[in-house]
């Protein structure tokens, strides 16, 4: 029963998102105009700065996914279908998880633009070790997502909840985010260190495992007052 929950959480979120694709359109949108802009100020002569590509990407990922987890729960608030949410026989951490699952599935395809692109526009072997270098962002992204879903539940019913995510949520995902550029700052070397790249990655999840927990451990109360 609880997986199910998260599936059909997740499946309505999914098919309102592929009918419209207004969340992905925008986050897509401001995400590679960010880019952009790093590439044309950094980038001089052909020649972008050395290790500057993994920060790139990862403020990149961090400025789309604000502006995905601020309409998290907005279709909800503007339906007024979150009290019918909330009092249907379904448990409170299921629905987070499958929140969670649709805002990690975003950013995933985001991703897929955003890397292709930051490898071009800075000359960064970024694609050489893809499989490190996707573990790299998917415990990242969850990590990062996994405090915004909850943030963004908590701020539902806020007039600024615009203003007050990203406050709330930045200083609590910096060390995420540092993790995540340190990590990809070793895939970019010429001899990759497997050892460092093992200690951030493990870093990595260790913060997801935290933040995941808190946030099932907080979410049903959060909810309830």
């Amino acid at each position: 029963m609880f997986g199910r929950i998260v599936w059909l959480v997740l499946r309505k979120d999914f098919m309102i998102e592929v009918r419209s694709l207004e969340t992905a359109y925008t986050m897509l949108f401001f995400a590679i105009s960010c880019v952009l802009v790093f590439a044309f100020a950094l980038v001089q002569e052909g020649r972008a700065p050395e290790g500057g590509a993994a920060g790139i990407l990862w403020i990149a990922i961090a400025f789309a996914g604000t502006l995905a987890l601020g309409r998290t729960f907005e279709r909800e608030r503007q339906a007024e279908t979150l009290r019918a949410l909330l009092l249907a026989p379904a448990a409170r951490p299921a629905v987070y998880l499958g929140k969670l699952l649709g805002i990690v599935a975003l950013l995933s395809a985001a991703e897929t633009v955003l890397v292709p692109l930051v490898a071009l526009l800075f000359q960064a072997p970024l694609l050489a070790h893809p499989i490190w270098l996707a573990l790299i962002l998917l415990t990242g992204t969850v990590g990062f997502a996994a405090v915004g879903t909850l943030f963004a539940a908590m701020l539902i019913r806020a007039r600024s909840r615009d203003v007050l995510l990203p406050v709330l949520l930045y200083p609590i995902t910096v060390p995420v985010i540092i993790a995540g550029v340190r990590a990809t700052s070793v895939l970019l070397e010429p001899d990759v260190n497997t050892g460092f790249l093992q200690v951030w990655l493990a870093l990595l999840v260790c913060f997801d495992v935290v933040f995941v927990t808190l946030a099932l451990w907080t979410f049903e109360p959060l909810m309830t007052d």
